[in-house]
């Protein structure tokens, strides 16, 4: 079945909330800075000048991922990844990793900056087949989790 990939709509907010809360309960645990995002994407992420992007079979959302503005101009992060557990495995991830770099280059941005797991090696190994490139993590990171960041230049 095909995975159509939608802008955001209002209509999917309780979505994006659920199936983030759901990976980070899986993978991780939920921080307040994630609770707060998650429950305000409009206030968060669209307000402020980034995008959310949901994947959809037939009108069933079954992934979704932010780009949020970062301090620096043409560069937006990519976070607030995640697909429904029983919808893994069939590359609807990098679907949605391919619309933000099509998107990010459509857009002229310079690049796309993720912050991410080395436990998560599967996704790493994925950023990496798509050419992000590891960085420095800065010592008051966004993320407690994360203990690597990584950039795409477009």
């Amino acid at each position: 079945m095909a995975i159509r990939i939608i802008d955001f709509n209002n209509k999917y907010t309780q979505s994006f909330y659920d199936l983030n809360i759901e990976w980070l309960k899986t993978f991780f645990y939920v921080e307040p800075y994630d609770q707060e995002v998650l429950s305000k994407p409009d206030k968060y992420i669209i307000d402020k000048g980034g995008f959310i992007f949901f994947a959809m079979k037939v009108n069933k959302v079954v992934g979704t991922v932010a780009l949020m503005p970062t301090e620096e101009s043409g560069i937006l992060e990519l976070t607030k990844m995640a697909v429904l557990p029983e919808e893994r495995g069939q590359k609807i991830g990098q679907q949605l990793l391919q619309h933000c770099i099509d998107f990010g280059k459509a857009q002229n941005l310079k690049g796309l900056l993720l912050y991410s797991s080395t436990k998560l090696e599967n996704a790493i190994y994925l950023y990496r087949k798509y050419g992000f490139k590891e960085l420095e993590l800065e010592k008051n990171s966004p993320y407690v989790r994360s203990d690597i960041k990584m950039l795409l230049e477009l």
